[in-house]
This record gives structure tokens, C-alpha cells and sequence, in this order.
């Protein structure tokens, strides 16, 4: 599957969870699936979920991601001291 492929499984609408991009034809957003996986969560556990979810929609989720930091600079999240 492209990259367009991927991304064309993600939608945002204003009158769909706030405008918040999310997986076509539900209403989870994206920011929701990469914060399951950040804590843990595995695709399969996911997929168990969801139903109705694919592997695509995750490789989507985490395509959308990387596509929208691509261009972003980052500032520290906590300074460092010695």
C-alpha cells in the first residue's frame, strides 16, 4: 500500500470529534491509537478492540504522525542539568 494509500484512510472534519484527524469511517482519533501504543497497547491488542480496525489503519495512524512532525522543530521537553 502507498503512502497515499495509507493517508487517504484518515479524515478530518470539523463536525467529527472537534476537527480532530481521525480513522475513516470511526471515531478514533488518530492522537487516541498513538497514545495506545505509546502505553503498551500492540497492534493485535488493538485490533482486538476495534473491530472493524486493520493493520492499515495503525501503519496510517502512525504515517499521519510522521508526516505531520516532519516540518515541526522541538524545543526540550525537560532541561538537563549536571
Amino acid at each position: 500500500m502507498t503512502d497515499q494509500q495509507l493517508l487517504e484512510r484518515i479524515t478530518i472534519n470539523p463536525k467529527v470529534m472537534v476537527g480532530k484527524p481521525v480513522i475513516k469511517g470511526t471515531r478514533l482519533a488518530i492522537e487516541y491509537v498513538l497514545n495506545l501504543l505509546a502505553h503498551g497497547s500492540t497492534v493485535a491488542e488493538i485490533l482486538d478492540e476495534y473491530e472493524g480496525l486493520t493493520q492499515e489503519d495503525i501503519q496510517a495512524c502512525l504515517l499521519f504522525a510522521t508526516r505531520s512532525l516532519e516540518n515541526t522543530a522541538f524545543m526540550p521537553l525537560t532541561s538537563e542539568t549536571a
